[in-house]
């Protein structure tokens, strides 16, 4: 009996390791899902535009586009979420477009243009290239620099508003660490899988310096809902929250016009260099 319960466990510990080894290779292919392809560009969606090409500290080159606003008061640093490339955000680009803001938006390691292969210490990387780009190259004052992500891009635009001083950090539909996510995704199992990525932002957001916005939708299928309550109670102040309708991918157009408004509003009260320090006057919390 004692022999066959050590067999047992010795199948069992097999098993996990195994498991364990494949997820080992497989788990970038489950975190960022790139596509070579653009498919259009700003030219296309009726905008004007500038090609950007950017040398991150390790020697990648990055892809991406400026899209200027004549009468733009900020600049809105866009980080994407994990899947395809900066050619499918026509609709948030002309929504911060409407906004009045510049936009600049990149493509991480392996997406679209841009050289190299995904990787969680890549992104933070690219990030850098982005924020030193508007910083050196265009001038840009970090107190007129609005960074925003999406998805797994929260994660990426977290851990640089860790590291500098922006305007602001709007955050949507993002999550707390791939260790949470993988407790909803894998419940039971998260305690015996070997997480190769930590995508971890709750020692960094706590102590970035500007408003954050949060906005999340208790629709999203993809990232909970508790997640997004989560990122908030770990912001530091001024912060506010928004919440979404609709899905993880579809909830900013869901919410229209109101996801509109809240961000023109929180825009608003992000005045001149002393924004960072004046709490935001959004209407009711979420």
């Amino acid at each position: 009996m004692f022999e066959k319960g050590l067999a047992l466990l010795g199948v069992i510990g097999l098993g996990l390791l195994t498991l364990n080894g494949l997820l080992w290779v497989l788990q970038p292919s489950m975190v960022f899902f790139p596509t070579r392809i653009l498919q259009t560009t700003p030219q296309d969606w009726g905008l004007d535009y500038e090609d950007v090409t950017l040398r991150t500290a390790d020697g990648v080159s990055l892809h991406g586009w400026f899209i200027p606003h004549p009468q733009a008061s900020h600049t809105l640093l866009f980080f994407h979420g994990n899947a395809g490339n900066i050619s499918h955000r026509q609709q948030s680009v002309a929504i911060f477009n409407r906004l009045g803001l510049n936009v600049f938006i990149i493509d991480y390691r392996g997406y679209g243009q841009s050289s190299g292969a995904p990787s969680e210490a890549g992104l933070d990387l690219d990030a850098d290239a982005a924020w030193r780009h508007l910083i050196e190259e265009r001038g840009q004052p970090p107190h007129e620099i609005i960074l925003f992500g999406r998805s797994l891009g929260a994660t990426v635009a977290t851990n640089l508003a860790e590291q500098v001083t922006p305007a602001a950090l709007v955050l949507e539909s993002g999550f707390t660490s791939a260790r949470d996510m993988a407790r909803h995704l894998y419940p039971g199992l998260h305690h015996v899988l070997y997480r190769r990525f930590a995508l971890d932002v709750t020692e960094r957001l706590p102590r970035v310096s500007a408003p954050v916005l949060i906005l999340h939708s208790p629709d999203d299928e993809i990232v909970p809902y508790a997640l997004g309550r989560r990122l908030y109670e770990l912001a530091p102040e001024p912060k506010r929250f928004v919440e979404l309708v609709g899905s993880h991918n579809g909830g900013f157009l869901a919410s229209q016009p109101d996801y509109e408004r809240q961000l023109a509003d929180f825009i608003a009260t992000l005045q001149g260099p002393f924004g960072a320090r004046q709490p935001p006057a959004l209407g009711p919390e979420g």
